[in-house]
């Protein structure tokens, strides 16, 4: 049975900067997508970047530039380094793994993570 988990997230102030991490457990993921959504309270579940197999990648207009996704192969894990970090930054964090390509809709992918929180502090 597959299962990610993610770790990583807390509290930062503004400016500062997190590294998030999912691990994947059960078959190898090297060919699947993954990506990071997020939802803050009261909002939709959004994408903040994804990653194919192949490491391309895409990220929402809001994060490029500071955030950089990033992937281990080896050991079935994706990472989410967020710099420069602000406010608005603030969710609940998700990893998400889907079937090979690039996937930029949550309906698109199969596994999720149990979600971790980042607050960003001003």
């Amino acid at each position: 049975q597959v299962q990610l988990v993610e770790s990583g997230g807390g509290l930062v102030q503004a400016g500062g900067s997190l590294r998030l991490s999912c691990a994947a457990s059960g078959p190898t993921f090297s060919s699947y997508a993954r990506g990071w959504f997020r939802q803050a309270p009261g909002k939709e579940r959004e994408l903040v970047a994804a990653i194919s197999g192949g490491a391309n990648t895409n990220y929402a207009d809001s994060v490029k530039g500071r955030f950089t996704i990033s992937r281990d192969n080896a050991k079935n894990t994706v990472y989410l380094q967020m710099n420069s970090l602000k406010p608005e930054d603030t969710a609940v964090y998700y990893c998400a793994g889907g079937p090979p390509g690039i996937r930029l809709l949550d309906r698109e992918y199969v596994y999720w993570g149990q979600g971790t929180q980042v607050t960003v502090s001003s």
